[in-house]
C-alpha cells in the first residue's frame, strides 16, 4: 500500500507554533493514516517535543538560499509529499516545497509567491486593501480546512517530556514550594524587541506584593539571554518567596537542570498563574489550561488572541499604539502607564 506524504511548514515564533495546533490536531486526524513530516526550525521543536502531531521532522535551518532551501527541498523530493500547507508565510517557504516537488502547495497569496502556489489563499484585507488584523489561530485553521479537514477550533494543547517534568521537579525542590499554597509564574522575556519588555522594576514591586499580601510563592522565568533580568527581578523583590529560574539553574548546582523551553513549559503547567508580556510562554498557559494576565503594549491584541477563557488581556490605549515596533522611539508609555496596582489587582481576580 502506497502511503500518502503530507508536509507542514511551522512558523518561526514560538506563540505561533503554539497557535498552530489545532490545525495541526486536525491535519493529523484527517490524514491519519498519512506520514505527517514537519518542516521546523530546530528551537520549534522544542515546543512540539512530547506531542504526537508528526511521523517525522526536518529542520530547516536558514542560512544561505543556496544551502538551506535546497538541502529542505531535496529531502522533500526524496519522500515524495504530495500536500504541503504552509503556515509560514514567507517566499521562502513557498520556494521550497515547490522545488521539492509537493503537489499540492497550500498558503496565503503573500509576499509575492502566489505563483508557487497551487492552492494560494487571500489574507483578510480591510476596505482599503491593508492587512486585517485577526487571530493567527484563525489563519492557521482557515489553511487546515482548505486541505479538507473539519473546522480545528480554537483548543491549543502541548506536551511535556519526562526529563522536562524531572528538571520542574528539581526547580521545585530548590524552591521549597510544595511548601507554598500557590505558585505564580513571571515571564518578563519578548523576543520581538523591547517595545514588548514590561519595566523590571514594576515586575519586581508585583512579585513582592505577590509574596507578602497574598504568601504566594514566584517564580521569574527565563531564558538562556535573560538570566540577568530574572536575576535582576528577583533580586529587587527582596523576599524569599521569590526565586528566579535562572538562581535556580545556576551552575553552582551539580546537578542540573539547564534552562530549555521544556523546562519553562513544565513551570508553566505547574504554576496557579502566568503574568507575561506578549510573547511565546502566554501561550503555553493557554495550551494547558492556566490562568494568564498578558501585558500588551506596542501589539495589537487581535493578532494573537487565543479564545482562552482564563486569559486577561490588559493594554493601555494610547495616541501612537499600537504601533507593531520593536523599539520604542518615544517614552515606551504603552507599557509604563501599566502599574504594577492594576496588574496585581488583575491576578487577584483571576486567582480568586
Amino acid at each position: 500500500m502506497v502511503v500518502m506524504n503530507v508536509a507542514v511548514f511551522l512558523p518561526n515564533w514560538i506563540g505561533d507554533a503554539v497557535m498552530a495546533t489545532p490545525a495541526l490536531r486536525a491535519l493529523r486526524d484527517h490524514f491519519d493514516a498519512a506520514r505527517v513530516i514537519g518542516v521546523m526550525k530546530p528551537y520549534v521543536a522544542e515546543v512540539f517535543a512530547g506531542g504526537d502531531w508528526f511521523d517525522e521532522i526536518l529542520f530547516a535551518n536558514g542560512g544561505p538560499w543556496s544551502q538551506g532551501v535546497l538541502a529542505v527541498a531535496r529531502q522533500l523530493r526524496r519522500r515524495g509529499v504530495d500536500s504541503v500547507v504552509l503556515l509560514s508565510n514567507t517566499l521562502r517557504s513557498a520556494l521550497t516545497a515547490r522545488l521539492g516537488g509537493c503537489r499540492r502547495r497550500i498558503g496565503y497569496a503573500r509576499h509575492g509567491r502566489s505563483m508557487l502556489l497551487t492552492d494560494a489563499l487571500p489574507p483578510l484585507r480591510d476596505e482599503r486593501g491593508r492587512l486585517q488584523p485577526n487571530p493567527v489561530i484563525d489563519a492557521y485553521n482557515r489553511l487546515a480546512e482548505c486541505a479538507g479537514c473539519r473546522r480545528p477550533g480554537h483548543v491549543m494543547e502541548l506536551f511535556t517530556t519526562s526529563s522536562d517534568e524531572r528538571a520542574a521537579d528539581l526547580v521545585w525542590a530548590r524552591g521549597r514550594f510544595e511548601n507554598y499554597s500557590e505558585v505564580i509564574c513571571l515571564n518578563s522575556g519578548a523576543a520581538f524587541g523591547a517595545a514588548k519588555h514590561w519595566p523590571s522594576s514594576y515586575f519586581s514591586a508585583l512579585a513582592r506584593r505577590l509574596a507578602k499580601e497574598r504568601g504566594s510563592a514566584v517564580l521569574v522565568l527565563c531564558g538562556p539571554k535573560e538570566r540577568e533580568l530574572a536575576t535582576e527581578i528577583a533580586a529587587e523583590a527582596d523576599d524569599p518567596r521569590v526565586h528566579s529560574l535562572a538562581d535556580l539553574t545556576a551552575p553552582r548546582f551539580a546537578e542540573g537542570p539547564s534552562l530549555s523551553l521544556g523546562l519553562t513549559k513544565a513551570c508553566v503547567r505547574r504554576a496557579d498563574l502566568l503574568v507575561t508580556t506578549d510573547s511565546g510562554p502566554r501561550h503555553f498557559a493557554a495550551a494547558f489550561d492556566r490562568p494568564v494576565v498578558t501585558l500588551f503594549g506596542p501589539t495589537h491584541i487581535e493578532w494573537t488572541e487565543t479564545y482562552h477563557p482564563r486569559a486577561v488581556h490588559l493594554q493601555k490605549r494610547v495616541e501612537c499604539g499600537p504601533c507593531q515596533r520593536r523599539v520604542c522611539p518615544l517614552d515606551h508609555r504603552c507599557m509604563t502607564l501599566l502599574t504594577p496596582d492594576e496588574v496585581f489587582a488583575t491576578t487577584e481576580g483571576l486567582l480568586h
